[in-house]
């Protein structure tokens, strides 16, 4: 039961049917015995800065989440970012520091990351395409440049939004070879999906399906999407024999950190371990 001492933390974004941070949050709150509840909020954009004036004096909310489309704009009303954050102008996690200013950070790179260990996976010295280069593909993008990735093409509908990751890239990975859509999947070891391609009411796959007939069984393919959890793109690419990672795969792996960003999950005892 909620009550007047039930803490609460909350996800937003416009729509919010698809999250699954609600599930795994409430659940482990309810396993675990704590008095707290995860709240979806559907916000239009226009509302995000009202939202966010009311957090600083929500008593009883220590944080949010934040998902599409809302990631962007969030960090430019922040009053302080991680240099992750900051390097990415993008947060998926806020939390209320004690003086009431809000905070943001980046993990969706570090939970896209979690996943793809879990699978085996290793980007160092790799080739990926990234399709979608909005909050969470940045960020993906910006966690397989620091793991090593040697190759990275990259592609988004809106070409000025790759253009601006391509150069953010660029500028802190010189190393790793940045390049534009191949003609091919053959030589890929990694695609991503981190645009909405795939949810209700977007485009059914991201990339156009002659170049998607190119992929190989070879290939690692990953989903930012989590509903449906098995998106067409992963639907298309199970049937090719890839190995596939989920988009609530990426949400559970990177729930504790989230957590413990915005003190909803306790930080681990380093000194017990």
């Amino acid at each position: 039961m909620v009550s007047g001492f039930t803490q609460v933390v909350a996800v937003i974004g416009h729509p919010i049917t698809q999250v699954k941070s609600p599930d795994n949050f409430n659940h482990y709150f309810a396993t675990q015995g704590m008095d707290k509840v995860m709240i979806p909020v559907d916000i239009v954009p226009e509302a995000v800065v009202d939202y966010l004036n009311a957090l600083r004096g929500w008593q009883n909310m220590s944080g949010i989440l934040v998902t599409v489309p809302h990631k962007q704009r969030v960090a430019g009303l922040l009053d302080t970012l991680t240099s992750r954050a900051r390097h990415l102008n993008a947060v998926n996690v806020v939390r209320k520091l004690a003086d009431g200013r809000l905070e943001g950070d980046m993990l969706d790179g570090v939970g896209f990351q979690r996943a793809a260990e879990a699978h085996g996976f290793n980007p160092a010295g790799k080739r990926a395409l990234l399709s979608g280069c909005g909050g969470v593909g940045s960020a993906i993008a910006w966690g397989l440049c620091e793991a090593g990735i040697s190759h990275l093409a990259l592609y988004d509908r809106d070409d000025a939004s790759r253009q601006r990751l391509e150069n953010r890239l660029a500028t802190h990975f010189p190393t790793v070879h940045i390049t534009p859509l191949p003609d091919s999947l053959s030589e890929i070891d990694l695609l991503v999906n981190g645009s909405p391609a795939g949810m209700a009411g977007f485009d059914a796959l991201p990339l156009s399906q002659n170049l998607l007939e190119t992929l190989t069984a070879a290939t690692h393919v990953a989903d930012v999407v989590t509903a449906p959890v098995i998106t067409p793109l992963l639907a298309f690419a199970n049937a090719r024999g890839c190995r596939t990672q989920t988009g609530p795969e990426m949400a559970l792996a990177q729930m504790q950190l989230m957590g413990q960003f915005i003190g909803a999950i306790e930080q681990p005892d380093e000194a017990a371990a």
